[in-house]
């Protein structure tokens, strides 16, 4: 599937992964919002990714950021690809404000157990499945990897927001809410339930993270409700919740989704797009990766290409950057890092995490000298183009050593140049960027104009 089930990217400092989304800093200022189509449901998230999710999810959020922007500022700069929004960078409160209308959910479940008081409001005896409240009630969570319900009292008490901040953050969510409910109801949808979050920008208080979408919130068809409460129809993430009850098996949820719930879920979301924002949702059909690293690099946040050197040690720093000079006049990033694969390799995998999962076309230069292993170490992990360009002291030394970078184990290729400036090179064309292929081949006629010129001046000389 042509899914984004993680981001990365060496070229930002990496900040958080959540549930559904990652967060990288381009500066101070301004964080980058990555949707991905990982699905989480009881906390957890599934194996499966759903195609199209994050680029819905976002373009939701992204809606409703513009919708409601009269009712509290929001953290929205810029979306730059249909998963990716730049956003201001503030202090987000710890605290989920979950605005439900209805008893339905996990509230009804406790409800069925016997539970009565949520979040320090009592509910009364004989009610029924999927019933309306008389009023919107908010019943907050902490933020965090448990989401624990919590009173107001409470989080005044351990300082998660001050009394004033919590309860314009109250009456926000109300309005939200509404807006919301109005919206919706225009398209025949009932808004049951969802969350809000909010930050600091400052001392002022923002809407963060996302708002009003299948994720966020539970939405119902009014017809369908109107005509059998008990069986409202899901039209949002909570069909995949019961789903994953109902294979539930020795007390655990199924880790990875069938196919057909995975059609259905990719449906839903496209569905509740179209009836929120009034717009057709139309897939780039594009590889999403391959569509990330452009964008990226078109609104100038990443460079075309990333090129790392990974030593073997600090003393070969050196020429690490004498191969690295010849590579200042092209458009990519280079990165230094130090891990010895007989001293300390059990780094690579973590290091493969990353640069695995980059969006940019990346290179690996390899340099370590005697008993070279590091290069086939890292091939052994890496999905990407690995050369070797030894630190021969000498000719000796590469007499000696040279065998060592080129005799790899099957299934790790490693490319070895000698030379640094053709290790450079080679590794620029490695990268096959076609900007990049454009300004080799000016490289290329400049070197054959060179030539000419020298032997017109041979032939004048004669």
């Amino acid at each position: 599937m042509n899914c984004l089930e993680k981001f990365s990217t060496p070229q930002l400092e990496f900040l958080h992964r959540g549930k559904v989304r990652d967060s990288l800093r381009v500066d101070k200022k301004t964080r980058m919002i990555v949707v991905s189509d990982r699905i989480s449901a009881f906390n957890k998230n599934s194996k499966t990714p759903i195609p199209d999710k994050g680029a819905i999810l976002n373009g939701i959020s992204n809606f409703w950021f513009e919708k409601t922007k009269h009712i509290v500022p929001n953290h929205l700069l810029e979306q730059i690809d249909p998963n990716i929004t730049l956003v201001k960078e503030a202090n987000p409160i710890r605290v989920e404000m979950i605005v439900r209308a209805y008893l339905t959910g996990s509230m009804w479940r406790a409800y069925q157990k016997g539970v009565r008081n949520f979040c320090g409001i009592d509910l009364p005896e004989g009610l029924t499945y999927n019933q309306k409240f008389d009023e919107p009630i908010i019943t907050p969570t902490t933020k965090d990897k448990d989401d624990t319900e919590i009173t107001e009292e409470e989080i005044i008490a351990r300082k998660l927001a001050s009394k004033s901040v919590y309860q314009k953050m109250k009456k926000i969510a109300l309005e939200l809410f509404q807006a919301g409910t109005e919206h919706l109801e225009k398209k025949g949808i009932i808004l049951v339930d969802t969350k809000y979050e909010f930050g600091l920008l400052g001392k002022k208080l923002i809407l963060i993270d996302e708002i009003h979408t299948p994720d966020s919130s539970r939405f119902w068809n009014a017809e369908n409700y109107a005509q059998n409460p008990d069986k409202a129809e899901q039209i949002s993430k909570e069909f995949v919740r019961q789903w994953l009850i109902k294979n539930k098996k020795n007390g655990k949820y199924p880790d990875i989704i069938e196919p057909k719930i995975v059609a259905e879920t990719s449906k839903r979301y496209k569905q509740m797009y179209e009836l929120i924002t009034g717009e057709p949702f139309q897939s780039s059909g594009e590889h999403i990766k391959t569509r990330i690293s452009r964008n990226l690099v078109e609104r100038g946040v990443t460079k075309e290409g990333f090129i790392a050197f990974v030593m073997g040690s600090s003393s070969d720093l050196d020429h690490a950057k004498k191969i690295a000079g010849y590579l200042k006049d092209y458009n990519i990033t280079t990165d230094f890092r130090v891990l010895s694969a007989h001293k300390n390799g059990e780094e690579i995998p973590a290091l493969a995490d990353i640069y695995n999962n980059s969006v940019e076309p990346m290179v690996v230069i390899a340099i370590a000298g005697r008993s070279n292993g590091l290069g086939g170490a890292l091939a052994a992990n890496l999905n990407m183009p690995v050369i070797n360009c030894p630190p021969f002291k000498d000719k000796v030394d590469m007499s000696v050593n040279i065998n060592s970078s080129l005799m790899m184990p099957s299934k790790t290729p490693t490319l070895t140049v000698v030379d640094p400036g053709n290790a450079a090179e080679a590794a620029i064309r490695c990268l096959n960027v076609p900007s990049l292929r454009m300004q080799l081949s000016e490289n290329i006629q400049k070197v054959k104009d060179g030539l000419k010129e020298a032997d017109k001046k041979a032939r004048n000389i004669q």
